[in-house]
């Protein structure tokens, strides 16, 4: 029984195989024709143009405009302080009152820091009186603006002087007319001679004495000036209008001559420095408007191109140049990173379009036009932008319509421009 039916079922399965290969062929052959039938009715579609309808797409459109948009350098550099200067005494004292801190704004003048003055109000008395005593000597009042002596003669010591000198050639004189009268001995003669000599000499001497002490209340003079001077050096002021960058020292300490009491810093104007890559360079003029901005800050300020480096750096290819910004406000800080373009030429003409109507794709810039109800793909040549429009240097001229924000939008597709 086992056989049998092991036969049977063989010759069954036999039969059954011609059946599913012609199945198999018959199913291909239908698949092969409805493609050559797809293929032909889409041929025939091709040669009458008669395609289904896509459904229109809205879009937003605006026109390529002209206007003058000006060439610029967009760099990016930091804020500087135009000056900055330590603050220090000329003079060594302790210090008495400081009147600035951090941040503090000070005007050209205003008292920094005061030592203590009392050795320095001493030391110009103590010249004062100096000064009076040297007056005195010469036959000067004690005070006065002038130490000029019109004629030395006229002083006590050297009038003391002359007076004994004209005694003496007196009694020469007469010492000599009683000798040739034989009235009196040669030595007597001879005495008379040698106190005139003695007379003169200290008459000599008392002239010199005199310029000596001329001498004298001239030094005490510069004395005195020095002493007034240090007294004035006491006191530390600002040289010209800025702000406490820093605070270095406190009532109480010792400053030694020249130690860095505070530091000054001039806020206004500020001074942008901008390293300009060298093919950019060209063109740049002292004068040139500069629009910068800053970190957190969204209003746009304006400076002026002031100074530029005779020479390019050969290490990074750039130009060093600065530029004054106007800060009287003081709402720019020094140290500030600022982003700026320098206007190197303005009131070119160009042809701008919105910016969001330029599509990038593979490093090719292109815009969707409209042409009738269908989007047609534009190649463009990109140029400058200026605030949300873009400079197109080729591919669209001025009036021709770009579609804003195309997104996904491919040339051929039907659209619709709705505002």
């Amino acid at each position: 029984m086992l056989r049998r039916s092991a036969w049977f079922f063989l010759l069954g399965a036999g039969a059954f195989l011609p059946l599913i290969g012609c199945g198999g062929e018959r199913a291909t052959a239908e698949k092969a024709e409805n493609a050559e039938r797809a293929e032909s009715s889409h041929s025939e579609r091709e040669k009458t143009g008669s395609f289904p309808e896509a459904p229109e797409r809205e879009v937003r459109v605006a026109r390529a405009e002209t206007a003058k948009l000006a060439r610029t350098v967009a760099v990016a550099g930091t804020l500087a302080a135009d000056e900055q200067v330590a603050l220090g005494m000329k003079v060594a004292g302790r210090l008495g009152t400081i009147a600035v801190d951090l941040g503090t704004p000070v005007q050209r003048g205003q008292v920094i820091a005061r030592l203590d003055p009392t050795d320095f109000e001493l030391r110009v008395r103590q010249a004062e009186s100096a000064l009076e005593q040297a007056r005195v000597r010469l036959g000067l009042p004690p005070t006065g603006s002038s130490d000029a002596v019109d004629d030395l003669e006229k002083t006590s010591g050297v009038r003391q002087a002359r007076a004994l000198l004209e005694q003496a050639r007196v009694t020469r004189e007469r010492e000599r007319s009683l000798f040739e009268q034989q009235l009196i001995p040669r030595s007597e003669l001879d005495n008379a001679e040698a106190s005139l000599l003695v007379a003169e000499a200290r008459h000599q001497d008392a002239l010199e004495e005199s310029r000596n002490r001329v001498g004298v209340l001239a030094q005490r003079r510069s004395e005195l000036d020095i002493a007034r001077q240090q007294l004035k050096d006491s006191t530390l002021t600002a040289p010209w209008d800025g702000a406490i960058r820093e605070r270095r020292a406190a009532p109480g300490d010792y400053i030694a001559a020249g130690q860095t009491v505070a530091i000054l810093v001039r806020i206004h104007p500020l001074r942008l420095r901008l390293p300009v890559p060298e093919r950019e360079a060209v063109g740049l003029k002292v004068g040139q408007e500069v629009h910068l901005k800053v970190e957190g800050d969204p209003a746009e300020y304006q400076g002026r191109l002031a100074r530029l480096s005779p020479a390019i750096s050969e290490d990074s290819r750039t130009l060093s140049v600065e530029a004054e910004v106007p800060n009287r406000d003081g709402r720019l800080k020094p140290g500030s990173f600022a982003r700026a373009e320098i206007i190197v030429r303005s009131g070119e003409p160009a042809v701008l379009v919105p910016a969001s109507s330029i599509v990038t794709f593979a490093g090719v810039d292109k815009v969707i036009g409209v042409e009738g109800d269908h989007a047609q793909e534009k190649p463009i040549k990109r140029g400058r932008r200026s605030g949300d429009q873009v400079e197109v240097l080729a591919g669209v001229k001025p009036g021709e319509p770009v579609v804003v924000e195309p997104g996904n939008l491919v040339s051929g597709e039907r659209v619709r421009v709705v505002r």
